[in-house]
């Protein structure tokens, strides 16, 4: 298979993202700013934070060494291939990575920040990945800080905040994840996940109330029973009738509970279920559908926290994530990384690893403004529709 197919079937999507989120995130070009000595405070003043030239950044490596650890939270190491992000960057820099909570949600992760704003110890988040909608409100409440990594310009406007609060790191399109030894005939499409020979096998990867990826399951699971990008209600009248039926498992899926047949149809982001599918090496069988219709495309958001007790290895961190090896690495794990168009024009992209993406022609992504009414309404309203206590 030559580089071309691959480069087509993620190029598609990521230009109709571009297209339905620019018209809310506003502004035109936002120019990097100057370069400057990166700050060694362990709190930002609020303003923007420049990305540092050359002599900047060995001086960021410096203070970051100082500072000796970042840490992080909600980063599984077989998400988006974190696992080889966090060692790579770890065997670069020579920091420590304190990694907390990796099966934490969006909220979750929001919610640590919030609850350690006076703690410089341990438990006190430097960064956060987190869905699209978290990224601008959390900027709202004051809980991150600004930073503009060297490769700013590369990054889409349409996925980034103009004053660099935020900016989309990766996506992907929601699949269905199935055990084969207990599935022999894995589902196709949403409608499939009624069928009657289901009971208690269909899972989410996420309690909907919080989770970003267990939202947004809702959200693609309406797009294929009626609904729309503006009209997630459907995806939630999908879900009370998955549970009504007995076929919905109120457990947090993760790969241990597909292996053991707990939650053998899994639905989740593509890349999670095709590095399993990988590490289970047919120990059980696992096949990775992508459904027919209401495919959906989920981008997820970097920011540092505004309380980050170590500011400079969280901006370090940004700059690793958003160079070409870092970009490399989340791609072998089959995340789109963000700056991929860029990459592509420059060959920056091994073929063996493009050639392994899946199809996903036809994936839409909703607006900031439609993923911020879809989530409020889940959130809200999945216990009293749905009545599932996901956990």
């Amino acid at each position: 298979m030559t580089s071309k197919k691959p480069l087509l079937r993620v190029v598609a999507p990521f230009a109709i993202f571009a297209i339905v989120v620019g018209a809310c995130t506003g502004g035109g070009a936002s120019n990097a700013p100057a370069s400057v000595t990166p700050s060694t405070a362990a709190a930002p003043s609020g303003g923007e934070s420049a990305a540092p030239s050359a002599d900047a950044m060995a001086a960021l490596v410096t203070a970051a060494k100082a500072e000796g650890t970042l840490t992080t939270i909600a980063l599984p190491h077989d998400w988006c291939n974190y696992g080889e992000v966090i060692t790579a960057f770890k065997a670069k820099y020579g920091l420590e990575v304190n990694e907390l909570n990796p099966d934490a949600g969006s909220g979750d992760e929001v919610e640590a920040i919030k609850a350690n704003k006076d703690n410089k110890g341990p438990q006190a988040p430097d960064v956060i990945d987190v869905g699209l909608s978290f990224g601008p409100q959390a900027k709202t409440d004051g809980l991150i800080a600004a930073y503009k990594v060297s490769t700013w310009d590369s990054i889409p406007e349409a996925a980034k905040d103009p004053e660099g609060f935020w900016y989309g790191d990766y996506y992907g399109v929601l699949a269905f994840e199935t055990n084969k030894a207990v599935v022999p005939t894995p589902p196709a499409d949403w409608a499939d996940l009624l069928d009657p020979s289901h009971k208690n096998q269909v899972a989410l990867a996420g309690d909907p109330r919080v989770s970003n990826q267990a939202i947004q399951a809702v959200y693609a699971a309406g797009l294929a029973n009626g609904g729309s990008l503006d009209n997630a209600q459907p995806g939630l009248d999908f879900f009370k009738k998955l549970n009504d039926a007995g076929n919905l498992v109120p457990t947090i899926a993760k790969p241990g509970t597909i292996d053991q047949g707990a939650t053998p149809i899994t639905i989740r982001w593509t890349y999670n279920a095709l590095v399993h599918r990988d590490t289970s090496a047919g120990n059980p069988e696992i096949d990775v559908t992508v459904p027919k219709t209401g495919r959906f495309g989920g981008l997820y958001v970097q920011a540092i926290s505004a309380y980050a007790p170590h500011l400079n290895a969280a901006k370090l961190w940004m700059e690793f994530l958003y160079s070409d090896e870092g970009q490399n690495i989340w791609l072998k794990g089959y995340c789109n990384p963000i700056r991929f168009e860029d990459m592509s024009k420059r060959n920056a992209i091994p073929a063996e690893t493009l050639a392994k993406l899946p199809d996903t022609t036809g994936a839409v992504f909703p607006t900031l403004d439609q993923l911020n009414k879809a989530t409020t309404l889940i959130t809200k309203n999945w216990d009293s529709v749905v009545g599932a206590d996901v956990k």
